[in-house]
């Protein structure tokens, strides 16, 4: 019999004395998961409870008995290392920050950050992988730079899958529910302390969801949540799995994130300046700001999407269009049949929001060029995936060169202080002071590592080491008990890995480009490698293949086959269930971390990062950040960026490149030792890595870029088109118009350029042109010559745009433009004339349609 519409439902929570009641404060808010001194407070709760509920402190606490409650009261160190935690928790949330010193505008900014998923801790296991963790280290940082802003996204009853490989090697899932109420989440309420619930329509009926908070230092985490009685069984189902279930269940995710999390921040309050959308699946935010503006303001949808693009910012993570959603568009107008009728927009022109070639009506509805349409501001995650990108969206401004496409790149980072083992964290402050804490861009204080004696940052580095060994011999003995292995092979795990020797790493979603088995290719060379008998070397794997991606599961069961036999033993060894946990222990152990994409395949990547605040070495394919971040003393490059087409000839010759370096270069340089035992020349390498890429591959370096380069221009815009009653929001949508029914009177009658014969370097070169300007007044005309370099398919490389000014009217509607251009350098060069509308007040507009290439 089904009780559960009969059930009285009740929620308990820990009871705490009073004089540890702040233990309660700081389990709710996860600036503990990245503070040392609030980590180990936790841990000296009670030890084996903090490791059997994978550190999570609500639970814990929820869990302690009165015994150890007594004892706890009793302990005047533990007291006294509490108040003091308290305190610091209470300085960080009150003191002066980046953005309060140097950067708060006059107009108070808010931002909101959109993202499918969040991995701030594994506590809290509503991540799959890297979008999750660069999305909660962007809250950190955020926080720690004081960056008013928020985040929002949706609470997962199962998460992300937990991982365990089966005695052959084969992944298998299983879904453990998450227990929203013995997590550090807390459930928003109103003032009868009722669950506070959105509704929104998808398809034909409506769906209700509660909304959870995450506390995340300053910032505020928002989730939602669609598990209510209220709801049908499969719109409980909606927040589910991350990733989970087939297209239409992946557009109701989409629909509650965007247009759900922005009615959460409705109904609690909260008004946003500028929304920021990590990836498309947030992009129908954009299109309930339109929705709401039109309402609020009495806005057409042309002039409400004028304050919604000048306020919005899109990040895209993907490399290829495959990796991003495309929605047939049945599925999407039978979830949002009513909601673009609210719009006052047709079927076929809101289903052209989403489709590159607009007028193609077979063409799929694509979140990213929904998003690309709606933002103002948009960003590839590092400056080669900026490049791809801009190949990837040319047809969005097809009118436009390639390079002068205005989708830019910020490159990602990463929270140091999350990742940080304790060990280095300390030697760090040691020598190089709290600075670093503060303000992690600052080069100058990196310089200073090369202070630090190399028989310390040595030791430190080795009892990282020697930990990462120890958590996975303890995690392969966990394997070997649970599929049933022998009592000699589980006592055999013991010695599985060795603390002293190199040690290399390889971490990350097991998808094919990124080639997880390239190491492997040539097994008996890497017998020698691995088991040299002076030079030893062992490998650590880790990671986790989509339930439904059998190529990547088949990768992880050749590893493992690999693993298990004789030679192999005891120096490769897979860790199961990877997750942050996991994660840290890796970064922070390996000495080298090998990162093998199909370039280019990985837009950006993190975990090597990681590994550089560790003191560990990266070798890596010239693809995602590592081009940027490759210097030739600080780590090692597989390959000079070479793309082959031939997919199989590219493995073999970089998995000989691997084999090479090895060999040649990263194993020698490892055991090259002093009398001392000390590798000098290694040491040298890892100050030079922390040095050169500390600095930059922080999330505060990320953060700083996104607030200085798009949320606080955003919310300049937002300001000017907003204030004054929306008139210029009007205005502009109304020149827009104009502009599109008068655009096509404009022409270019001729050209005139000195550039016959042969031209001296550094000559300028006068450009006139005779243009029909039509009904569109001069000063609404921009002019502009764009000129360079051709390349051998004559193209021009590397452009650049001088502006032609009117000097003469000529009759009628024609007038002359004359500027000039200077030649730099030698060679085949070539120019071409831009013309574009120009707002009296924005300036250059490029718009779809609206601009003459002669």
């Amino acid at each position: 019999m089904d009780f559960s519409k009969k059930l009285h439902r009740f929620t308990v929570v820990p009871a705490l004395p009073q004089e540890l009641s702040g233990l309660h404060t700081l389990a709710y808010n996860l600036w503990w998961t990245w503070e040392p001194q609030a980590i180990e407070l936790f841990r000296r709760v009670d030890l084996e409870l903090w490791r059997e509920t994978h550190h999570n402190p609500v639970k814990m606490l929820g869990s302690l008995q009165q015994v150890r409650i007594d004892e706890l009261l009793l302990d005047d160190g533990f007291m006294a290392h509490l108040h003091r935690v308290e305190e610091m928790l209470r300085e960080y949330m009150e003191g002066k920050t980046w953005y309060e010193k140097a950067r708060k505008p006059a107009t108070q900014l808010r931002v909101a950050y959109f993202s499918m998923e969040f991995g701030l801790h594994e506590s809290i296991p509503i991540y799959s992988g890297g979008l999750g963790v660069l999305s909660g280290d962007h809250l950190k940082s955020a926080s720690d730079l004081g960056i008013p802003l928020l985040g929002v996204g949706l609470l997962y009853r199962q998460g992300y899958f937990r991982q365990y490989l089966n005695i052959e090697g084969w992944q298998q899932e299983i879904y453990p529910e998450n227990d929203f109420y013995n997590m550090p989440i807390r459930l928003e309420r109103d003032s009868n302390g009722t669950p506070r619930t959105i509704s929104l329509e998808i398809g034909d009926h409506t769906v209700k969801a509660r909304i959870w908070k995450a506390q995340v230092g300053r910032v505020p985490l928002f989730l939602l949540d669609t598990s209510l009685e209220e709801n049908a069984w499969e719109d409980r189902k909606i927040t589910s799995q991350l990733y989970g279930g087939n297209q239409e269940m992946r557009i109701k995710q989409e629909i509650l994130l965007g247009i759900g999390g922005l009615r959460a921040l409705k109904l609690l309050g909260i008004e946003t300046d500028v929304c920021h959308m990590n990836e498309g699946h947030a992009a129908f935010l954009a299109l309930e700001r339109i929705r709401v503006l039109m309402k609020k303001e009495n806005l057409s949808f042309l002039e409400a999407r004028e304050l919604t693009i000048v306020s919005t910012v899109f990040t895209t993570h993907t490399p290829v269009e495959a990796g991003i959603d495309h929605f047939d568009p049945e599925l999407v107008t039978s979830h949002l049949g009513s909601y673009y009728q609210e719009l006052g927009l047709s079927r076929e022109e809101f289903l052209s929001l989403g489709r590159q070639k607009q007028k193609n009506s077979h063409e799929t509805f694509c979140m990213a060029v929904l998003a690309l349409r709606l933002a103002g501001h948009y960003n590839g995650v590092s400056k080669l995936h900026g490049q791809v990108s801009r190949k990837m969206w040319k047809n969005i401004w097809k009118e436009l060169p390639e390079e002068h496409l205005p989708l830019t790149s910020i490159t990602n980072g990463v929270h140091s202080r999350s990742w940080l083992s304790n060990e280095m964290a300390g030697l760090l402050i040691r020598y190089l002071g709290t600075r670093w804490l503060d303000d992690p861009t600052d080069f100058d204080i990196w310089k200073k590592i090369h202070v630090v004696p190399d028989s310390e940052l040595w030791r430190t580095h080795e009892r990282c080491r020697e930990k990462l060994v120890t958590f996975a011999r303890k995690r392969i003995k966990e394997h070997f008990r649970h599929v049933g292995a022998t009592a000699r092979e589980i006592i055999a795990a013991d010695e599985t890995l060795d603390p002293e020797i190199l040690t290399i790493g390889f971490a990350r979603r097991f998808a094919t480009y990124k080639r997880g088995t390239l190491l492997l290719r040539d097994l008996d060379r890497l017998d020698r490698i691995l088991n040299h008998p002076t030079r030893p070397v062992q490998i650590i794997f880790a990671g986790k293949a989509h339930p439904a991606d059998f190529e990547g599961k088949e990768l992880i069961r050749q590893i493992h086959q690999v693993s298990l036999q004789e030679r192999f033993r005891h120096r490769i060894a897979f860790i199961e269930d990877y997750d942050l946990a996991v994660a840290r222990k890796m970064v922070q152990g390996v000495d080298v971390w090998l990162n093998t994409p199909r370039r280019p395949l990985e837009a950006s990547g993190t975990s090597g990062m990681k590994v550089a605040f560790n003191g560990g070495l990266n070798m890596s394919v010239l693809d995602g950040w590592w081009p940027e971040g490759y210097r030739g003393d600080n780590g090692w490059a597989i390959g000079k960026g070479e793309v082959y087409e031939d997919i199989e000839y590219q493995n073999e010759v970089e998995s000989r490149a691997i084999y090479d370096l090895l060999e040649k270069e990263v194993v020698p340089l490892y055991y090259d030792r002093g009398n001392d035992g000390i590798p000098r020349g290694w040491l040298a390498c890892m100050k030079a890595s922390i040095e050169t890429l500390c600095p930059t591959f922080s999330t505060e370096r990320m953060v700083q870029e996104y607030t200085d380069r798009f949320y606080l221009p955003a919310l300049e815009k937002w300001k000017n088109f907003y204030d004054d009653g929306q008139t210029l929001a009007r205005d502009f949508a109304h020149w827009k118009e104009k502009m599109r029914r008068l655009w096509h009177k404009v022409r270019v009658e001729g050209i005139e350029a000195s550039t016959s014969g042969e031209i001296p370097v550094r000559t300028r070169v006068q450009v006139q042109v005779r243009i029909g300007v039509g009904e569109i007044p001069l000063e609404e005309l921009s002019v502009k010559v764009y000129f360079g370099i051709l390349n051998a398919q004559d193209t021009i490389i590397d452009g650049e745009l001088a502006p032609l000014h009117p000097v003469e009217q000529l009759g009628g509607d024609l007038h002359r433009f004359s500027g000039e251009i200077e030649c730099h350098a030698c060679g085949r060069q070539a120019f071409v004339i831009q013309v574009m509308p120009k707002h009296p007040q924005t300036g250059p507009v490029y718009e779809p349609g609206l601009i003459l290439w002669v």
